[in-house]
């Protein structure tokens, strides 16, 4: 799991996140720090687990990030970490590009000027990720060099969650975007650089602030399973649909083997812009219900913008928790899914629970496992999840019975059908006996 950490280049503003980095590698996290005056910033997110922001150039700008004072490549990054929802902790003047990256502003303010004291925990911090369970009025830390920043001000985007406020100047200074951006207008470590007495290789957090970076790292940890899924698919959402429109007729053959009957539930997991779904419908009729599922709202949106709505409901969701009723669903359609999943057994135990008693299970992928490798420059794997040797008996031992495995050079495709493990195992038994 990587984290990369944004910061002003050192010897122009405050030195390198120390404490930050220390947080967070020992909480077992890869970190890279990135000097955002040096132009080495990363292309995009690919491979990244959340994105840290600390102090840096001035961020004054406005939303459209068009003002001279806003890092552009650093407003890109934080953006499409949003759209993804890819964990953002901004700090100091971090948590001004992350305001401005969200859709709000930040400007300088004519009192500059800087304090200490306690900072004031709203009611919402209560049940926050990162801050419930903190003291009550957590202390900034008492070192001459750890002070509020009040050198500018913040606009907060629509919806943003207010966390601490400063007691004196009733200022905003912690704040939430969503469910995965936090910005924290103090900083987290002392500012060796500019105080003589601290050793440079001693500066830590404070206690509470210690509590809310590990809360960051949980996060980050518990996440990661998607972080990387979101961050690839979110940036090719838009191009998806046009990019593999010529597949449809593949997909349109690989659903009819489902054979599903009219009035019965159909999913289409992963479903990307849910090319599957009209054929689903067309099996399933107007009495059925299709829905198809994905963890990347980037695709949602550009599923429901070339149409998919209308063969079906789209659902936000980890689509190896489902939320279903079990035994609700009578077939599932899963295009390249499984073999990226951490935890296909996992995932097949769950489609299993959701299935009725006759569900089918259809894996598909419009191009076989030798081509693919090919396409890769890699060779066929023995251990890929998807070949049958390696298939077959996990299926078995997730409550499904392989009927059909059909690995061609234009497509894969392996049909499953519902069994009762149980009723399976008894019958063994019985036939050993």
């Amino acid at each position: 799991m990587t984290v990369v950490i944004l910061q002003h280049t050192p010897g122009a503003g405050r030195p390198p996140a120390r404490a930050i980095g220390a947080a967070l590698e020992a909480a077992g996290l890869d970190v890279r720090v990135y000097g955002t005056g040096a132009g080495g910033l990363p292309d995009d997110l690919t491979g990244v687990d959340a994105l840290v922001v600390t102090d840096g150039p001035e961020a004054t700008c406005s939303a459209a990030g068009r003002d001279e004072g806003c890092a552009g490549r650093g407003l890109t990054l934080v953006r499409g970490a949003l759209a993804a929802e890819v964990p953002v902790l901004g700090v100091c003047r971090g948590a001004q590009l992350l305001a401005v990256a969200a859709g709000g502003g930040a400007h300088p303010a004519p009192d500059v000027g800087a304090g200490r004291g306690p900072l004031g925990l709203t009611p919402a911090a209560a049940s926050d990720p990162l801050f419930a369970g903190a003291p009550e009025q957590p202390q900034v830390p008492q070192m001459p060099s750890m002070t509020h920043l009040h050198g500018g001000s913040v606009e907060l985007p629509p919806k943003a969650v207010v966390l601490a406020a400063d007691h004196h100047r009733r200022t905003v200074q912690a704040f939430r975007i969503g469910a995965s951006a936090w910005g924290l207008r103090f900083p987290l470590e002392a500012d060796a650089d500019s105080d003589a007495d601290t050793d440079a290789d001693t500066v830590d957090a404070e206690p509470w602030q210690e509590h809310v970076l590990a809360r960051f790292a949980e996060l980050v940890a518990a996440r990661a399973e998607h972080t990387a899924t979101r961050a690839f698919f979110t940036q090719r959402a838009g191009a998806w649909e046009d990019r593999f429109a010529y597949q449809t007729p593949a997909y349109e053959a690989a659903v009819a083997r489902m054979e599903l009957r009219r009035g019965q539930t159909a999913l289409d997991l992963g479903c990307g812009t849910g090319r599957a779904m009209p054929a689903l419908r067309a099996q399933v009729g107007s009495e059925g219900s299709v829905l198809g599922v994905d963890v990347t709202q980037a695709m949602l949106t550009a599923a429901a913008r070339v149409g998919r709505t209308g063969a079906g409901q789209l659902l936000l969701a980890d689509c190896t928790r489902l939320p279903l009723p079990s035994g609700s669903v009578h077939g599932i359609f899963a295009a390249g899914l499984l073999d990226h999943l951490p935890r296909p057994r996992a995932a097949l135990r769950e489609w299993a629970r959701v299935s009725a008693a006759d569900g089918t299970l259809l894996l598909f992928h419009p191009a076989g496992r030798a081509e693919r490798a090919a396409r890769h420059d890699r060779p066929l794997s023995p251990d890929d999840p998807l070949a049958e040797p390696n298939l077959r008996p996990v299926l078995d031992a997730t409550g499904w019975q392989l009927a059909v495995y059909d690995d061609a050079a234009q497509h894969f495709l392996a049909h499953a059908v519902r069994t009762d493990i149980r009723l399976r195992t008894i019958a063994t038994r019985v036939s050993v006996a």
